[in-house]
């Protein structure tokens, strides 16, 4: 039964005869025209036949309809747009019918339109011109650009400024400051260590030294350019070190090398012993690597020497007092250590010139020959065009101090230097005790608010020392071990001993505070003995 009636509902809604007659009704006049559509036809709609004496082609067959009224449901052809050359032409509506707008017909083209087509080619042809133009003249200021630029990077020195990690090595280097030395010269150092292990190697085997067999050792062990330079360099620190020789028939293993060919040899300079030839033994490498740093050491202290002798005032630090260097000294600033001459492979004597030639074999030529050779040598000795001059360069005036500020005597200027000055060379002759000492006097302030903290929270009169250090270290800020702490402790003790003592009593060690002391003039009182200590 639903069967039934779903059928029967599909076929109440099926389109019937009279409505194909009115969808067919509605039609564009284009298809109205046309050949009658069968059933078994195509749906598709006849192409329109294009104007006569046009050459445009006709409209679209499938072009989408316009509705020209929400209640007619008849749709027209929209009209084109109109050109200069054509016009609109309005028919007039039939019975029946919506007013329509009849397709444009293409007319010749007037003479006004063929000037205005002219004058816009002539425009274009102008307008390309100016373009080729603007074109070249930026080309061309492209080149000079790029000339000046290449001229610009060639005048530019081809040194490079060094990495950071160089230039601030000394500022980055752990632990309490001391004489530092630069980055260059550690690097240096290094290569002496390298190669002296090497020399000493080869050496103890009996086996000659070459250059080539410790240039290739030392770039291993490394991982940097080791080059005659940087042994010019050694030499010139240590210069007692090696003995430098350029010898020949030495064995090689190398195809670009020959037999005869000078080489570089490298011997170690060292003390001779009785009934024994040398050996370069570890506590001897370990000795020459010693002077070595000492002999760079003293190099920077000449710079530094220097520097302070350059301050206003001046200052003079004794060398045996020195333990840092002055705070405005730039380490890694010293200037390279310049290298010794090595010895260079005799040079063979080779005729270069004319005359050279003549006073060589005089005897062994004809007497023409030896004429030729003579006009020859006349006209090389003739002075050719002299060249420019090696400019001089001025000498560089000494720096001067900067002036002082206005509106402030020059006697307290003076004053505030020299005070600077005995800081600063009180801080350069501080040795390791007292720089530890401070550390600890800086840290007393907030370590005695703390201890008086853990006797508030404990209750007691007194306390053990691990205890109170144990308390100590939880709360403090600084990281700090139990024993150290203990040591702050024995300070605070030693300087303030009416606020703070210690009492022994068997193995144990017991503190006793005083709460009712102030704390304000505790860290008054120890914020004073730093400043007192610290000068």
């Amino acid at each position: 039964m639903a069967q039934r009636r779903v059928t029967e509902f599909f076929a109440r809604r099926r389109p019937g005869p009279a409505a194909r007659r009115a969808k067919s009704a509605c039609r564009t006049p284009s298809s109205a025209a046309g050949p009658a559509l069968t059933p078994g036809s195509n749906r598709k709609r006849a192409r329109p036949p294009a104007a006569p004496g046009s050459s445009r082609p006709g409209p679209p067959a499938r072009r989408r309809l316009r509705l020209q009224d929400a209640q007619d449901s008849c749709p027209t052809s929209p009209p084109a747009p109109p050109s200069p050359s054509k016009k609109v032409k309005r028919t007039a509506p039939s019975e029946g019918q919506l007013p329509c707008l009849a397709a444009p017909k293409d007319k010749a083209l007037s003479k006004d339109t063929i000037s205005e087509v002219q004058s816009c080619l002539q425009r274009a042809r102008v307008l390309g011109a100016q373009a080729q133009a603007l074109r070249a003249s930026a080309q061309k200021d492209a080149k000079e650009t790029s000339t000046s630029a290449a001229e610009g990077s060639a005048e530019q020195p081809c040194g490079e400024k060094a990495p950071a990690y160089q230039r601030f090595h000394a500022l980055a280097q752990p632990g309490p400051p001391g004489l530092v030395l630069p980055y260059k010269y550690q690097v240096l150092a290094e290569m002496f260590r390298s190669m002296d292990t090497i020399v000493g190697m080869l050496h103890n085997r009996s086996e000659t030294v070459t250059f080539a067999k410790v240039k290739q050792a030392v770039q291993d062990m490394m991982r940097r350019r080791f080059e005659e330079r940087n042994v010019g360099q050694i030499k010139t620190v240590y210069p007692e070190s090696y003995r430098f020789r350029q010898e020949r028939n030495i064995p090689t293993f190398k195809d670009g090398m020959k037999r005869s060919d000078y080489q570089l040899t490298i011997e170690p300079v060292l003390d001779s012993e009785a009934g024994s030839a040398p050996q370069l033994t570890a506590s001897r490498l370990l000795q020459r690597r010693q002077l070595f740093s000492r002999n760079l050491v003293e190099r920077v202290k000449e710079h530094h020497r220097a520097f302070l002798a350059s301050l206003s005032p001046p200052m003079a630090v004794p060398e045996d007092q020195l333990t840092r260097w002055h705070p405005r000294f730039n380490v890694d600033g010293v200037p390279d250590i310049e290298p010794a001459e090595l010895p260079q492979p005799p040079s063979t004597e080779r005729l270069t010139t004319a005359q050279e030639v003549l006073a060589r074999a005089r005897s062994l030529m004809s007497p023409r020959m030896e004429k030729a050779l003579s006009d020859m040598a006349l006209r090389s000795a003739e002075p050719s065009s002299p060249g420019p001059p090696s400019p001089v360069l001025p000498a560089t005036p000494p720096a001067t101090p900067p002036s002082a500020l206005k509106g402030v005597s020059q006697a307290l200027v003076e004053r505030i230097r020299a005070k600077e000055a005995q800081k600063q060379l009180a801080q350069m002759t501080r040795r390791p005790e007292q720089e530890l000492r401070l550390q600890r006097l800086e840290r007393l302030p907030e370590l005695a608010r703390v201890l008086r903290g853990v006797f508030v929270s404990e209750r007691k009169p007194a306390l053990t020392m691990d205890m109170a250090c144990a308390r100590m270290v939880g709360s403090c800020r600084a990281a700090l071990s139990p024993g150290e702490m203990e040591q702050h402790v024995l300070l605070l003790a030693e300087l303030l001993p009416d606020w703070l003592s210690l009492h022994r009593i068997r193995t144990d060690t017991y503190i006793k505070l005083d709460k009712a002391t102030d704390l304000t003039s505790i860290a008054a009182r120890l914020a004073h003995q730093a400043r007192a200590e610290g000068l």
